[in-house]
């Protein structure tokens, strides 16, 4: 889970449909996630929610993160939300968070990356980044729309009902489609 506070909520939603799928969940959340009190709620509550939901502690520091990669701890690394931020680290080759050097580890293991992207530059700013890493071997989309056509017409945010759905489909080595999705209902 990275910083796009104000997707917290759905964000934890899809975390207890995966958590109701699979039987084993690890917690990953960015340093920012997990030290910052913001308008939509307390780091320190969120972070509690998450153990409470996975049964097991979160994973926020770069070193509790690199084993992922030798241990081969997961199958599956899921990032939701993926900020602009996020997307941009991990375009360039960035390491220096506990999300991008879990989504590194991982990655060394040639296993999947299923990105849930939110943010307000997913059309203009992080529209490259966006486009770079769908053309990656082993990254996948939750599938997206834009977030507010006419207040925020560069804004994007995945469905996050989705996230269950697109895990599978990435398992599989399948991404979920459509990827863009229309205006919602």
């Amino acid at each position: 889970m990275c910083g796009s506070f104000c997707t917290h909520a759905q964000a934890m939603a899809a975390l207890e449909q995966v958590r109701a799928r699979f039987a084993r969940v690890v917690p990953i959340v960015s340093e920012c996630t997990a030290a910052t009190d913001t308008r939509f709620g307390e780091a320190h509550d969120l972070m509690r929610e998450m153990e409470r939901i996975c049964g097991r502690r979160v994973i926020a520091t770069i070193r509790d993160a690199e084993p992922i990669g030798p241990k081969k701890l997961l199958d599956l690394l899921i990032i939701a939300p993926c900020t602009g931020n996020t997307l941009g680290k991990l375009a360039a080759g960035v390491t220096d968070t506990c999300v991008t050097m879990a989504a590194k580890a991982h990655l060394r293991n040639d296993r999947p990356i299923l990105l849930a992207p939110s943010t307000n530059d997913g059309l203009a700013g992080s529209a490259g980044n966006l486009g770079a890493l769908m053309g990656r071997k082993n990254l996948y989309l939750v599938p997206f729309r834009q977030d507010d056509p006419e207040k925020k017409p560069a804004s994007i945010v995945a469905d996050f009902s989705l996230v269950a759905e697109a895990a599978e489909c990435a398992l599989e080595g399948l991404q979920l489609q459509p990827v863009l999705m229309g205006p919602a209902s």
